[in-house]
């Protein structure tokens, strides 16, 4: 088996492993919270500085929070919204952060251009249908994606995942992207609605819980799914770590990645968890939290396990066929080596 394909059996293999090693305890009704804590050494840190997307991407770390799978595994989160990946990125680059999640634009950008340490460690979330959407106004007089011609697409980060998927479905109808303005600086996804409605853009991109709240709260309406041609099934988010980082806290990331790969299980099988870890997450809007109406309705992924080199490798295929990379980038590099996963450190204790 070839060390691509055996990483991606391994993380596969590993989570398999957990879920079979006990079935007592754990606060999710039926779920695989009960095996937990693994049996891998002390953590090197116990309290990480994580920041993620507070989009419905990060469905699997929020619920991990929610049910507790981090604390069982003698980790304490601290939690802090990411407004972009490229801003994550800078400060998880100075240290101030010990894990990042984001989109992987961003991230394979950050290796292939300016050949920034980073290593992705599990994959977060694969788009469906609803879960990014170009959104207008009623009042906006844009009724195609040809109506967007000389007018200003709003997206979160110049160059990042959602201007890919909107140059992507631009250019599938037959629309050059150049033809359509986007915006130099960072529009957070908490202020997007605001920016449509006020008219600072003709049209935003959001992802979920965004593209929900700005149809229920603002009455914005779809223009276009971008789950759609050469973007269908795309991978959006992962997480992420330094190099540095990982080679000095092993036990910390394995015991990390359990809680966090049976998080996403459980955001896969189970909507009415992410309902409730997304209506009860700490500090209000600004760090994600949804109301129960919205947490109703809104679109979700998929959220896989593991880390899938084939998948990964088709977002920088495309960063390349839509000018977003100079030349062709191996994502290769920047993935977790499968050497990481060690087979007989993953077996779980009865808690």
């Amino acid at each position: 088996m070839s060390g691509k394909w055996f990483r991606a059996a391994c993380a596969a293999a590993a989570v398999t492993a957990l879920a079979a090693g006990c079935s007592s305890g754990g606060g999710h009704s039926g779920s695989v919270a009960g095996n937990l804590p693994t049996a891998y050494g002390p953590p090197e840190k116990t309290t990480l500085n994580v920041s993620v997307v507070p989009a419905m991407d990060s469905a699997g770390f929020f619920v991990a929070m929610h049910e507790g799978l981090f604390a069982r595994e003698g980790l304490t989160i601290n939690y802090t919204p990411a407004v972009s990946s490229e801003t994550a990125i800078g400060i998880q680059l100075q240290g101030k952060l010990d894990i990042s999640g984001g989109n992987y634009v961003s991230y394979i950008q950050a290796v292939a251009e300016k050949h920034d340490p980073l290593e992705v460690i599990a994959e977060g979330s694969i788009m469906q249908q609803g879960s990014q959407v170009i959104f207008t106004m009623p009042d906006s007089g844009i009724k195609t994606l040809a109506d967007l011609k000389g007018r200003v697409l709003g997206v979160n980060a110049p160059l990042n995942i959602d201007y890919l998927l909107d140059v992507s479905v631009l250019t599938e109808h037959g629309i050059n992207p150049k033809d359509v303005k986007f915006p130099t600086q960072q529009i957070p996804f908490p202020l997007m609605g605001a920016a449509l409605q006020s008219g600072k853009i003709a049209a935003a991109t959001m992802p979920e819980p965004f593209a929900s709240l700005a149809e229920e709260e603002l009455g914005a309406v779809p223009l276009a799914d971008l789950n759609q041609g050469a973007t269908q099934d795309f991978p959006i988010e992962g997480y992420v770590v330094t190099k540095s980082w990982a080679a000095q806290n092993p036990n910390t990331l394995r015991r990390f990645l359990a809680a966090l790969e049976l998080g996403q299980e459980i955001a896969d099988t189970d909507r009415s968890a992410v309902e409730q870890a997304f209506e009860t997450i700490k500090g209000g809007a600004a760090n994600g939290q949804v109301p129960a109406i919205i947490a109703s309705v809104m679109s979700l992924n998929t959220y896989p396990i593991g880390i899938d080199p084939v998948r990964l490798q088709r977002v920088a295929d495309v960063m390349f066929q839509y000018g977003l990379l100079p030349t062709r980038f191996n994502v290769d590099s920047m993935l977790l080596p499968a050497s990481f996963f060690n087979f007989s450190q993953f077996s779980a204790t009865t808690p």
